[in-house]
Parts: structure tokens; sequence; C-alpha cells
């Protein structure tokens, strides 16, 4: 029997097959790798969901312990400063001139010399004031000889006068002369002392002990008394003064110390306030307050025995004002800032932990604070990796006795808040 393909509606001309046949199976492949894939993923998840789950409930390893350096909090003594920028003035500065005309002809000073008090300086031609000098004194002589013989006829007149040899008028009229000729004598002792005087300045001497500057005139100069030309100039070296600035808030504590007689002790550093150059002493305040500053100008007195202090210096100073006794104190590297907030790290069984201080007063690398006792042991070192109760491991391990006995009471300083 034959069949016509063309005429048959449920016979595929390429296969021969039924075509809705087709259509379901390929519908059912579709659905069995959609399930496949499905599977894949539920299992994927499955796995992803169970490697977080392991990860979460690992216990994580302790962190690496962190090394440090510590330091100890110690009872000590600490200053309370003020700090100011001073210039080194000395008590005398003599710039001499000359006070009376005449010719250079000597000059015994040499450059940067040491004088003391009365040494010979400048000599000036003083022949022309020695010629006045020998006529005033010529004509002093003379007076006192008319002065002793007018005395003498006064003598005569009184006796003459006791037995009335003579009229009163010529008695009163003798010793009124007596004093005509006292009075020339006074003015002729004047004029002498005058030209010893004159005489006198043509001696130039040292008026007081000190170092001559550069030399500022020569021998064969004229010089004249009316002129201000500088012969020479001496400045005292010891004892030498500093004058400095303190803010008038500062005043009242300074001026209380100064009221119980107390010797304020100054020390002036260099210009970049790292060395010491010299101690000296408070000797004391203005009296006023510069109203464009808002400070008032103290001065202190230095021995200057090494002549380390030079005129015109430019000095960074540190009054003591007070000193705290028996503070807590540590080093200042050890504080940390957290905005306003001042904080170290207390090291207690090898944890650091965090605790909050108040800073006072700095010196020498050592701060006065509040928040801790004697005999704590804080961090120094390693802040970048310290957080609080990181265990840390101790590079300089304190003695136990040295976390129980306090420092000695040693006297450093801080500027005053």
């Amino acid at each position: 029997m034959t069949v016509d393909t063309n005429e048959h509606p449920f016979i595929d001309r390429d296969h021969q097959l039924p075509a809705h046949g087709s259509e379901s199976h390929r519908r059912k492949v579709m659905w069995v790798i959609i399930w496949i894939l499905l599977l894949l993923v539920v299992v994927v998840a499955a796995v992803l969901v169970w490697r977080h789950y392991e990860a979460a409930n690992k216990p994580k390893p302790a962190p690496p312990k962190i090394t440090i350096t510590t330091a100890t909090a110690k009872t000590g003594n600490i200053g309370v400063y003020l700090e100011a920028i001073g210039t080194v003035t000395p008590v005398y500065t003599d710039s001499i001139t000359s006070q009376v005309n005449g010719l250079v002809v000597a000059v015994h000073y040499t450059e940067g010399q040491l004088v003391s008090k009365g040494d010979p300086l400048i000599d000036i031609d003083a022949r022309p004031y020695r010629a006045n000098l020998l006529q005033a004194q010529g004509a002093l002589e003379r007076d006192e000889n008319v002065l002793a013989q007018a005395r003498m006829d006064l003598e005569r007149y009184r006796e003459a006068w006791a037995r009335n040899a003579i009229a009163k008028q010529i008695l009163d009229d003798q010793e009124k002369l007596v004093l005509q000729d006292e009075g020339t004598v006074k003015n002729d002792q004047g004029t002498v002392q005058y030209d010893q005087v004159q005489v006198e300045f043509c001696h130039i001497t040292a008026p007081i002990t000190g170092r001559v500057g550069l030399r500022l005139v020569d021998p064969g100069n004229v010089v004249q008394s009316a002129g201000t030309a500088t012969l020479a100039v001496i400045t005292q070296l010891e004892p030498i003064t500093v004058i400095f600035t303190i803010p008038e808030d500062s005043l009242g504590p300074v001026q209380a110390q100064l009221k119980k007689k107390a010797k304020l002790s100054v020390d002036a550093f260099d210009r970049t306030a790292l060395t010491k150059i010299a101690s000296g002493v408070l000797l004391t305040l203005d009296n006023q307050i510069d109203t464009t500053t808002g400070t008032v100008k103290g001065r202190s007195v230095f021995a200057n025995k090494n002549d380390a202090l030079f005129p015109n210096q430019f000095v960074n100073t540190r009054l003591l004002v007070n000193t705290l006794q028996g503070v807590t104190v540590i080093p200042a590297s050890a504080i940390q800032q957290n905005g306003q907030a001042s904080f170290v790290y207390v090291i207690q069984n090898n944890i650091a932990q965090m605790r909050s201080i108040k800073p006072g007063v700095t010196d020498g690398g050592m701060t006065q604070v509040d928040g801790i006792n004697p005999g704590d042991v804080v961090a120094n070192s390693s802040f970048d990796k310290l957080q609080n109760n990181t265990a840390v491991v101790i590079s300089n391990p304190v003695p136990k006795k040295a976390s129980t006995t306090p420092a000695p009471a040693a006297t450093t300083g801080s500027s005053a808040p």
C-alpha cells in the first residue's frame, strides 16, 4: 500500500515523524538543561555559604605583639618659667668727649683693651691751661697778701680806737676793706680751681672699668670742647644686665615673689634656645606697662665672669617664677593628643591601656601630669601601632623597684600657661 506524504497531515516530509512530537522533545531537553543549571547554581551557592560559615566561625589568630619602649612616671619638682626675648644691656656705657680745646698728644689705650677705673686714655696738650693756672695762682697770692695787710691795719685801728686815737669811721672803713679783700681772694681761689680742672681735663682717664671699643682719635688730631666727636667708648662687662619683657597677665605672680624679697633666677640662652649662656637673677621691673605690646620690661643682672654675654646680644631668657614640689612627671614624648584631649598608654601585664591625663608645665623633656600615679609605666614609642588593649613587648624592661621608688626631686621648668 502506497502512502502519499504530500496529502497525509501527520507525516514530516524531512524525517517522516510527526511534527508535534519533535517540538515536545525539544522542550523536554530545554527544561532538563534549565534544571541542571539551577542545580549547579544551588550547589555553588551552598558551597559559598558553607565556606563563608567556616571562615566566620574559624578562630582568628591573635594579632602580633608590638615592641615598645617605656618610661616610668616619677615624683619630682618642676619649675614654672616665663620665656621671653631679651637684649644684653651694659650697666654703664660711657661715650667720652673732650671738655677742652686742644691738640691730642697721646692715645694710651689699644682697641678692645680692658681698662680699670682711672687708667689713662688720652692726653691733650695742657700747656695753655697750665699757663692760665699759673697766672691765676699769682693773682691769688697777691690778693692774699693784700688781705693780710688789710687785716693788720684793722688790728692797729682797733687798738687806736680803744685809746680814742682815731675816729670810729676810719675803723669801720677798714673793716669793710678787709671784707672786700676777702671776696677778692675767694674769686682768685675759684679761678685757680677752674684752671686746675681745665688742666685735669687734658688728661682723660677711664671713668669706669670695662672694655674700650675701636680707636676713634689719633695723636695730632685737634678736639673741641663744643664738639660732639667721641674720643673713646667704654662698656662695662662685669656685671652686665639683660632687658626682656613680661606679659602683663603674668605680672601678678612675679610681683608677688618680688614682694617676698625672693631672688628669681633668670637663665639666658642662645638664639636657638638650646644652649644656656649664663644664669643670673631678676633685678627689677619697669614702672609702667607698654600699652602697645601689653608687656612690662624687666632687668636681670649676670656676673658675666667669663664674658659670655656681649653688649646688645640677642638672647632667649627664662624667668623662674615658681617651683611645683612633689608632682608627677613623665617624658613629654609619652603624651599623645586626640583633638583637645591628652592621653597616655599605661602598660599593665604587657597590655597597653589608654588613660586620659591633664598635662601641666613642661621643661627639659619632662611634663607634669595629673591622671596617673608615680610608678606607672607608660608607652614611649610605636604610637602609630598602639591601640587600647593592645598586647605589647617591652624592649627596655623596668626593674620592679623602679615602679615603687620615687625619683629624686630635681627641678626642671616650663613655660607659664
